[in-house]
């Protein structure tokens, strides 16, 4: 019998990044989802990138959420049948269509972002102020 281990004996799901990423990833979407209760994580991101950019493609708006192109479609499509986004041609380019949000789609986004900043807040309150500052820093290296 030897001492030594392979390296399926030794692994631990417990201490992978991957595992724990989505773990503190699905903690977050719970809380998110109790503090925005009329958008999804995904749908938010939308309109926040909508609100800080303006009018976009939907590729545009795809590749600034890190969504591929049938998720954003999908998120796209619910928000218009919400009333949150519009679609119109793009002036320079009238094969593009641009998404933009909606006056109700603006006030849907403030009232959101507040939320969301509350969920954020409890997300991140297990860690010390210097902690958060770290971890976000780092998380932000792996994006």
């Amino acid at each position: 019998m030897s001492d030594h281990h392979t390296k399926a004996e030794t692994y631990k799901l417990s201490g992978q990044v991957g595992f724990n990423l989505r773990r503190a990833n699905q903690r977050h979407v719970a809380i998110f989802s109790q503090y925005v209760q009329d958008l999804t994580p995904t749908q938010f991101a939308a309109l926040a990138r909508l609100q800080e950019r303006g009018a976009l493609s939907q590729n545009r708006l795809g590749r600034l959420t890190a969504m591929d192109s049938a998720t954003i479609k999908g998120v796209v499509g619910r928000l218009k049948d919400k009333g949150l986004v519009e679609t119109h041609p793009d002036q320079s380019d009238q094969r593009l269509r641009l998404i933009s949000l909606t006056p109700q789609g603006r006030r849907c986004f403030e009232t959101a972002a507040d939320q969301a900043l509350h969920a954020r807040r409890e997300t991140l309150e297990p860690l010390t102020q210097a902690e958060r500052a770290i971890f976000e820093d780092l998380l932000s290296k792996l994006t």
